[in-house]
C-alpha cells in the first residue's frame, strides 16, 4: 500500500480531500489528517474495528488511551456522561485548541479508546481542515499522533509518510502544524483539576479559569490501572538523540565529563538555561 497525499492549498482541493477523507472515515478506515497541533491518525471514535486498526498500524500499547476529537461542545456532550459547568467554562476560554478535557464516558465510546478505562479526553481541535472532517462526518474522531509507537510526533505531511506511508492509504496535506506539541490534557474526574500532559496551554492559564490546578507530578491515578491521557507511559515520544543531564563548573568540566563518556563538543549539542559555554563557537 502507498498512501495518496492530497493537498489543500486551494477551495477546490481542500474541498476534494474532504471529501475523501469523509468517504474512508465512514467505510471504517483510517486517515492522516493535519491539526493545529501535530498530524493525527484519524478514525471513526465509535467504530470500535477502526480504532482497532489505529493501534495495529501505529504499533500502540492497548493500555494507552486514546484522544476523541470534537467539532463542538453538542457533540463532546454525545461522548461523555457528565459536562460539568467548569467544562464549558474551559471550552468556551480554550477552545477550538490544544486543551483535552478528562471526563466520565458514554457508552457509545468503545472500550479500546478508553484503554478499558471509565474515562474519555475530548479535544476541539482549530485546524479548519479536520473540522471540516468531523462536522460531514457528524461523529467523533479518535485521532493520536500519526507516527509509530514511541516516535517523534509527525508535524507535516511528509513526516507522516516518511513513517506510515506504507501502512495507509490518505495523507492530508494541510501544511505545518501551527503548535508542534500534542495537547494539554486536563483531567476533571477530580478536584481541583489535574493536569496529565503537559502542552501549549499552561497551568497558569488553566488556573485562571479553574481557579486552581495540580501539576502533573500529583501523580493522581498512581493506584489505578487504567491510564486517563495519553503521554503517561513510561517511554513516550522518543527520538532518537541520546539525551545526557549534566551540570558542570566550566568549560573545560563540561568537555572533561564528555570525554569520560567517550563524546566531543564537536559532536554534541549543548542546551543550558545557566552556565553556558564560554570562548567557544559550536559546529551547527
Amino acid at each position: 500500500m502507498t498512501a495518496e497525499i492530497l493537498s489543500t492549498h486551494t477551495p477546490e482541493l481542500f474541498q476534494k480531500a474532504v471529501r475523501r477523507a469523509v468517504e474512508l472515515l465512514r467505510a471504517g478506515e483510517v486517515v492522516a489528517l493535519p491539526t493545529e497541533t501535530v498530524y493525527g491518525l484519524a478514525a471513526n471514535a465509535l467504530d470500535e474495528k477502526a480504532v482497532a486498526k489505529i493501534f495495529q498500524i501505529k504499533g500502540r500499547p492497548a493500555n494507552n488511551p486514546i484522544i476523541v476529537h470534537v467539532a463542538g461542545n453538542e457533540m463532546a456532550k454525545r461522548c461523555v456522561t457528565d459536562w460539568p459547568e467548569l467544562a464549558d467554562k474551559l471550552s468556551k476560554s480554550f477552545w477550538p485548541g490544544p486543551l483535552t478535557l478528562v471526563l466520565p464516558r458514554a457508552k457509545e465510546i468503545p472500550d479500546n479508546v478508553a484503554a478499558g478505562g471509565a474515562t474519555v479526553g475530548i479535544r476541539r481541535p482549530s485546524h479548519p481542515f479536520i473540522q471540516a472532517v468531523i462536522r460531514e462526518c457528524g461523529f467523533p474522531l479518535a485521532a493520536p499522533s500519526a507516527n509509530l509507537s514511541n516516535s517523534l510526533s509527525p508535524t507535516n505531511a511528509e513526516h507522516v509518510r516518511q513513517q506510515i506511508g506504507g501502512k495507509i492509504s490518505l495523507i492530508v496535506d494541510g501544511g505545518q502544524s501551527q503548535v508542534g506539541i500534542e495537547s494539554t490534557v486536563l483531567d476533571l474526574m477530580v478536584s481541583p483539576p489535574v493536569i496529565l500532559r503537559p502542552g501549549m496551554i499552561h497551568a497558569e492559564s488553566l488556573a485562571a479559569v479553574c481557579g486552581q490546578v495540580q501539576s502533573p507530578k500529583s501523580k493522581v491515578q498512581s493506584q489505578e490501572t487504567a491510564l486517563r491521557s495519553p503521554g503517561l507511559l513510561e517511554k513516550h515520544y522518543s527520538p532518537k538523540a541520546k539525551l545526557l543531564v549534566l551540570d558542570w563548573k566550566s568549560d573545560a568540566d563540561l568537555e572533561s565529563q564528555l570525554v569520560t563518556r567517550h563524546l566531543s563538543l564537536v559532536t554534541c549539542f549543548v542546551i543550558a538555561h545557566t552556565k553556558f559555554l564560554r570562548g567557544k563557537i559550536l559546529p551547527t
